[in-house]
């Protein structure tokens, strides 16, 4: 059986993996799991999988867990850790042969860096990865040996579609969005938006700051910096498409004109099992992850309007200036979402925070970890001020 360390287990992705890992008994055991303050979900995940090892957000959580855990038996001998020292931990067990990185956050990215360094195979679902190191993640991968197998929804679907043809046949490649809950809305309306509208999303069910970036296209902004990565093209070589139905999850288009496509119902568990099961296809039960084609009566694209969502642009901007730019840009996008969140910033002034703070970033190349960890750190600082200084 194939070991996981599940990064972010009490997450959408995170839940959805394991839900992934019953489906498909005795290929996978789950040797060790990562999680922030959920510890409810997490002690029922525990009972359920018997993990070795599990590592919680922060010390201060490591008692809350034991005190839970108290009294109950797991056949096993159980370690908990804390910090992002338990998390690196939990990513570089001997056992694990593959982890899913669905940790958000500084946290999930060095646990997910140390994995690839230890040669582990990455399921990868953490943005922040590819966002703020993709030079440095990539350069670690090839040296060591791991693999990098996307499970967000687009990428996944590129790389099934990449598989039909040679990376020299192609001319670009094609991220689909559904454009978020605002894709009607007069830009005269945007000031207006609460944050119960942002998380309203028209298709998935995410986590809040992604919910958000999806209603602002950064989140198609930051795909584009993560394809760079995952497949070495440039950005000028990568679009986006607006698809309101979310059928089509990416499309790559050949030099002939040719195009090919990934369709599938918009549920999380198809790219997580063909991550965890690549390069074999495994079958499903039941009828609930099939796509009706026959019910498929239009299917719409449109371009996206960069005027009302600058994000995506942002995010182009920031690939292609390079070096520190998409962390910055990353930084900046979590503060100013979160300032939103708690009703700080406007939905419309999101982008001109991350606008700003990329305009006081001088441009430098980022040589190790230490060098990402600084900029995150000073890129929020700069978002922060800017905030602040937003009128009331």
């Amino acid at each position: 059986m194939k070991g996981l360390c599940i990064l972010g287990s009490t997450g959408s992705i995170g839940q959805n993996c394991l839900k992934v890992v019953e489906s498909l008994p005795g290929r996978f055991r789950v040797v060790s799991l990562t999680a922030g303050r959920n510890i409810e979900t997490l002690v029922q995940q525990i009972e359920k999988f018997r993990p070795q090892l599990v590592a919680v957000s922060s010390e201060e959580l490591i008692e809350p867990l034991q005190a839970a855990l108290q009294g109950r038996a797991y056949g096993q001998p159980l370690r908990v850790a804390g910090g992002p020292e338990g998390a690196i931990e939990a990513a570089t067990l001997p056992d694990v042969a593959m982890v899913v990185s669905a940790s958000h956050g500084i946290t999930g990215l060095l646990a997910t860096y140390a994995a690839l360094r230890a040669g582990k195979s990455v399921g990868l679902a953490n943005k922040e990865t590819l966002v703020v190191a993709g030079e440095l993640v990539m350069e670690c991968a090839a040296k060591s040996g791991g693999r990098l197998l996307p499970i967000d929804s687009e990428h996944c679907a590129i790389h099934q579609c990449l598989r039909s043809g040679q990376p020299r046949e192609i001319r670009r490649l094609i991220l689909t969005g559904s454009g978020g809950p605002f894709l009607k809305t007069p830009l005269r309306g945007f000031a207006a938006i609460t944050p119960e509208d942002a998380l309203k999303h028209p298709v998935w069910k995410m986590g809040g700051r992604i919910t958000v970036d999806s209603a602002t296209l950064m989140n198609k902004g930051l795909e584009i910096i993560e394809a760079r990565w995952l497949f070495g093209f440039s950005p000028q070589e990568i679009d986006v498409l607006i698809h309101p139905e979310s059928v089509i999850h990416s499309m790559i288009e050949f030099k002939d004109r040719s195009v090919v496509a990934q369709l599938a119902v918009a549920d999380m568990r198809i790219p997580i099992q063909y991550a965890l099961t690549y390069p074999e296809r495994i079958s499903v039960d039941g009828d609930s992850l099939a796509l009706d084609l026959a019910g498929l009566r239009r299917l719409h694209f449109r371009l996206p309007d960069t005027r009302r969502f600058p994000c995506l642009e942002l995010g182009r901007a920031a690939i292609e200036a390079g070096g520190c730019m998409p962390c910055a840009l990353n930084a900046a996008d979590e503060v100013a979402v979160s300032a939103f969140l708690e009703r700080r910033l406007s939905f419309s002034a999101i982008p001109r925070v991350i606008e700003g703070v990329m305009r006081e970033t001088p441009g430098r190349h980022l040589t190790c970890m230490e060098d990402v960890l600084d900029c995150d750190r000073e890129a929020r600082l700069k978002a922060a001020e800017i905030i602040a200084a937003q009128p009331a």
